[in-house]
C-alpha cells in the first residue's frame, strides 16, 4: 500500500472529477510498473498483456528510456521546437528516415498523438495532390478527433452521438483478395479517383479485431494507387516498433508507402508521434503550414532515441519473432480444444483469439468481457477488441520473461475453461 491509497478511495474521487466519457477497463490503480509487471496502489501485481495499447513494447520504466528522460529533464523540458529548436528531433528524424520502409529520400513531421499524426497525413496528402477524398476501410481505427473519428469504422463507443462528421471520407471493405476491377467499381460507385488524395489501412488492423490481409492484398493495393496517382499512408500507430516481427508491419508486404504513421511505442510512453514520408511530398508545404506547441517535445524525443538504441543493442526484433512464436503454438493448441475460440488472428506478436459460440459461430462479447473480468482478477491484465466486442489481443512486452508468460497463459486458460462450461 502507498501513502494508505487505495483503489476505492481513488475511485470515490475520481467519480466527482474525472468525466464519465473518460472510463477505464478497471478500478485498479497503478502505482509502479517495471517490464512487463505492473503493481497497484495496494500492492497488487498484474502481468501485462496490454502493454497500455501497444505503447511499451519495450516494457515498463527500461532503466535507458528513464534515464534519457532524467538527463533531458535537468537540462530543459520545453522551449517549442518551431521557437527555438534542439538536436534531438533533427537526430530522430534522422534514424527515422533510415528504418522506415522505402529506397528514397524522406522526411519528417513531430507530432504528439497517433490521432494527431493521422490527421497531419492526411493534410500533407490533401495538400500535395491537391486532392479533397480520403478512402478509409471497414473495422479501421483511426483516433477519436472529428476527421480521425470519422476516418475509424466503429460506431459506439468513438462515433455515438458525435457528428456530423468530417467530409470526403471513404470507405470499403478490408482483406478481401484486391484485383484491379474491385477497387475500379469502388471508384464507379463511390468516389472519382481523381478526387482521391490517399489510402489509409492499417497494415494489420487493431482495434477491428486484429485482421490480416492475404499475401498480395497490399501489393495489389499500392499498384491501384500508383496507376491512379493516390498516396498510399500506411498506419503503424499499433503495428510498429516492433510489434510484428518487423520493425513496421507493411515490412511483409514488400510495399514503401509514401507516408508512414508512427507512434504508441515509438517513445516508450511517452506522448509523441511522427509522420514520415517521400522528402517531395513532405517539403510540399509551406513554411508554418505543419506545426504545434508540444511537437517534438525534448523529454519525448531523447526517449524516443533511447527506444532505438534498445532495439539495436537488446535484440527487440527477435524478442518479438520469439514471443510471437510462442504465443502463437499456444493459442493454435486452444483452437483445438475449446469449441468457444475461433480464429487466431494477427501477426507476429500482435496476436488475438476471437471468441465465438453456438452452432453459426456468431460473435461472444459477453464471454470476452467475462474473460478479460476473470483474468484481471486473477492477476493478468489483458483487452477485449474487435467490431463485435468478441476479440481478446494480446500485446504483452517483448522483454516478458518465459515464467511471466507461461504464468499469463495459464491464466488465460483457466478463464477460458470456466466460460466453456
Amino acid at each position: 500500500m502507498t501513502d494508505s491509497v487505495t483503489n476505492e478511495a481513488l475511485q470515490t474521487m475520481r467519480r466527482e472529477v474525472i468525466s464519465n466519457g473518460y472510463a477505464s477497463g478497471t478500478n485498479c490503480y497503478v502505482a509502479s510498473a517495471r517490464g512487463a509487471i505492473i503493481k497497484d496502489v495496494e500492492g497488487k501485481e498484474y502481468i501485462d498483456f496490454a502493454g497500455g495499447i501497444a505503447v511499451m513494447n519495450i516494457g515498463h520504466s527500461h532503466p535507458k528510456v528513464v534515464a534519457a528522460i532524467k538527463t533531458q529533464a535537468e537540462k530543459f523540458t520545453h522551449t517549442c521546437f518551431m521557437v527555438n529548436p534542439y538536436g534531438s528531433p533533427v537526430r530522430l528524424a534522422k534514424r527515422l528516415c533510415d528504418i522506415t520502409p522505402g529506397d528514397f529520400a524522406k522526411k519528417v513531421l513531430f507530432i504528439n498523438s497517433g490521432a494527431e499524426a493521422v490527421e497531419n497525413a492526411v493534410k500533407i496528402a490533401r495538400y500535395y495532390t491537391k486532392r479533397p477524398a480520403i478512402i478509409v476501410f471497414e473495422n479501421g481505427y483511426h483516433g477519436r478527433t472529428l476527421l480521425t473519428m470519422t476516418m475509424t469504422s466503429r460506431v459506439k463507443p468513438y462515433k455515438l452521438g458525435f457528428g456530423p462528421f468530417a467530409p470526403e471520407v471513404y470507405r470499403m471493405p478490408f482483406g478481401d483478395v484486391v484485383g484491379p476491377e474491385k477497387l475500379e467499381d469502388f471508384f464507379i460507385k463511390h468516389v472519382n479517383p481523381e478526387a482521391v488524395a490517399a489510402v489509409v489501412a492499417e497494415p494489420v488492423q487493431g482495434e477491428g479485431g486484429f485482421i490480416a490481409p492475404p499475401d498480395g492484398y497490399f501489393q495489389k493495393l499500392v499498384e491501384i494507387c500508383r496507376k491512379h496517382g493516390i498516396l498510399f499512408v500506411s498506419d503503424e500507430i499499433q503495428t510498429g516498433m516492433g510489434r510484428t516481427g518487423k520493425m513496421f508491419a507493411i515490412e511483409h508486404w514488400g510495399v514503401e508507402p509514401d507516408l508512414i504513421i508512427v507512434a504508441k511505442s515509438l517513445a516508450a510512453g511517452m506522448p509523441l508521434s511522427a509522420v514520415v514520408g517521400r522528402r517531395e511530398i513532405m517539403d510540399s508545404i509551406h513554411p508554418g503550414g505543419l506545426g504545434g506547441t508540444y511537437g517534438a517535445n525534448p523529454l519525448a524525443c531523447e526517449a524516443a532515441l533511447a527506444v532505438l538504441d534498445i532495439f539495436e543493442d537488446e535484440n527487440m526484433l527477435e524478442k518479438s519473432v520469439a514471443l510471437g512464436n510462442k504465443l502463437q503454438a499456444r493459442f493454435k493448441s486452444w483452437q483445438q480444444k475449446y469449441n468457444i475460440i475461433g480464429e487466431v488472428r494477427g501477426l507476429g506478436a500482435m496476436l488475438g483469439l476471437e471468441l465465438i459460440k453456438g452452432s453459426d459461430r456468431s460473435p461472444a462479447p459477453e464471454e470476452a468481457k467475462a474473460l478479460s473480468a476473470t483474468c484481471f482478477e486473477n492477476g493478468l491484465s489483458i483487452l477485449v477488441c474487435g467490431s463485435y466486442g468478441n476479440v481478446i489481443r494480446v500485446l504483452a512486452p517483448f522483454v516478458i520473461t518465459d515464467e511471466q508468460l507461461n504464468k499469463g497463459l495459464d491464466i488465460m486458460e483457466k478463464g477460458i475453461k470456466k466460460i466453456s462450461s
